[in-house]
């Protein structure tokens, strides 16, 4: 790229037509390359100002150049730019949401030094990420501090203290007493304090508790959100009280707030996993009827529903679904349906989708692979047992090419199989691996082994697996 910005500049250039021409390049690098170009046009003319490096910092955050953001901010200081603490506050976002809160307490520790007091706005912020980022230890010490530093209670704090004590069920009972103390000390709690401890509530397995908490709610007029109902269902849901779920849903309903994805997904999982998936396809049907567009956790909690009830044709059709959607499925939504198949000895569809799965470049990352091992031997094992030793054995080689562990229990039974079918070969080779391996055969296949190949007549062969055998316990025993 280029150091010159092909623009054509006028006499006078002012913020407005700076801002302009940043905000219409969509491309981050080129705008700071209009950024920079702004100065470098006139001598002794345009000099920045707060609103352009807000605006370039702004575009920069949104990029994750979070270095060139912060180079930025000390351009502002060389400049003698007064920063001011809504820059600050965009950098604590920022940095909150890609998971850094230590980098925010780097950055807020260095206000000072761009002459930036803090006032209780960056405070809370500070706060408010370190409690989103489960940094619970962090967070109290920090809230210590702040009071310490002279920062007075207010609602927001407040609410973020008692989402940090609700996060754990041994401390939900401080969360009660700070919102107890709340209208002594001339506070009133809103529906966001309510709506944490409700959530709160149904983390700890409390959902009548929290339906209660609802009803106190309202009574003090603050109006319950589709996260709070959503909060409840869920709750309900994880204790197997479905009917309660659903008539939540139904008084959400009536009372003019509608149900988002994540309602309609935490009331299929419950239904789903209360073997209830064909309530569960209703709810799809309506959710996709009232332009609701389902996600991945929909289709995932539906797949695993109608899998766990053997309604794997069902399940097929949700998939087809997805996919026609978009949404790719992962090496976990596959085994699912694999799973299902092999569960209803449908080996040879099994090992379709299996396919299908290498085929659409789904390959194993450290999350994922135990589960693809698990998938391909149990295929392997299930077309051993329909008796198509060829699908088997192609399965087989794929997975030593692509270097996925093959099961003690495969291993036997690809030799016993090939034993019955008299494929001395296969056997030979596929004992041979499987010493390669690791993988020591018990007694029983050894026997198996030998015995196939003194039926077959072949001593020799049968001579050298004994002799491996006696070798492989040799080094067992350490002699």
């Amino acid at each position: 790229m280029g150091s010159k910005i092909p623009i054509k500049w006028p006499r006078e250039v002012t913020a407005a037509f700076v801002e302009q021409l940043i905000r219409a390049e969509k491309d981050v690098q080129k705008a700071v390359l209009i950024f920079d170009a702004a100065t470098a046009e006139y001598s002794n003319g345009f000099r920045h100002d707060r609103s352009t490096f807000g605006l370039i910092i702004s575009r920069l955050l949104s990029a994750n150049h979070f270095n060139l953001a912060e180079e930025m901010l000390v351009r502002m200081k060389d400049e003698n730019c007064k920063i001011t603490e809504d820059i600050f506050l965009s950098i604590y976002r920022a940095y909150g949401r890609v998971h850094k809160p230590l980098e925010v307490i780097r950055v807020f520790q260095k206000m000072k030094e761009y002459d930036c007091e803090p006032t209780q706005k960056s405070y809370i912020t500070v706060f408010s990420v370190l409690v989103d980022e489960n940094r619970l230890k962090t967070a109290f010490r920090f809230y210590r501090y702040m009071r310490g530093v002279g920062i007075p209670p207010c609602v927001a704090s407040l609410n973020i203290l008692i989402k940090a004590l609700c996060k754990n069920s041994g401390t939900i009972d401080s969360a009660f007493r700070i919102f107890h103390e709340m209208p002594k000390r001339g506070f009133t709690p809103d529906s966001y304090t309510y709506g944490t401890l409700i959530n709160g509530l149904c983390r700890s397995g409390k959902a009548p508790e929290a339906k209660e908490l609802l009803m106190e709610m309202e009574a003090n007029d603050c109006s319950p959100t589709v996260v709070t109902y959503t909060c409840l269902i869920r709750g309900f849901c994880q204790s197997n009280n479905l009917d309660e779920a659903m008539g939540l849903l139904e008084d959400m309903r009536s009372k003019g707030i509608e149900p988002n994805v994540f309602t309609y997904s935490s009331l299929m999982d419950g239904l789903c996993k209360g073997g209830r998936s064909s309530e569960a396809m209703e709810l799809l049907e309506i959710m996709i009827h009232k332009h609701k567009v389902p996600n991945m956790i929909t289709y995932s909690t539906l797949i695993h529903g109608l899998c766990g009830e053997g309604k794997i044709g069902e399940a097929l059709e949700i998939f087809d679904r997805m996919k026609l959607q978009g949404c790719k499925p992962d090496a976990g939504l596959y085994w699912k349906v694999i799973n299902g198949f092999c569960e209803n000895n449908k080996f040879h569809e099994a090992a379709n989708y299996l396919d299908e799965m290498i085929l659409s470049g789904i390959s194993p990352n450290r999350l994922t692979w135990s589960l693809h091992v698990k998938i391909h031997n149990a295929v392997v094992r299930g077309l051993c047992a329909v008796n198509d030793p060829k699908r088997a054995f192609q399965l087989y080689l794929s997975m030593r090419t692509r270097a996925i562990s093959v099961e003690a229990k495969s291993f036997e039974t690809l030799v016993n199989h090939f034993c019955k079918k008299g494929d001395v070969r296969k056997v030979a080779r596929i004992v041979e691996e499987m010493l390669t391996d690791g993988c020591i055969p018990d007694e029983q296949t050894w026997t198996v082994v030998v015995g196939g190949f003194w039926d077959r007549r072949k001593v020799r062969e049968a001579a050298d697996l004994v002799q491996a055998d006696l070798m492989c316990k040799h080094m067992d025993l350490g002699t």
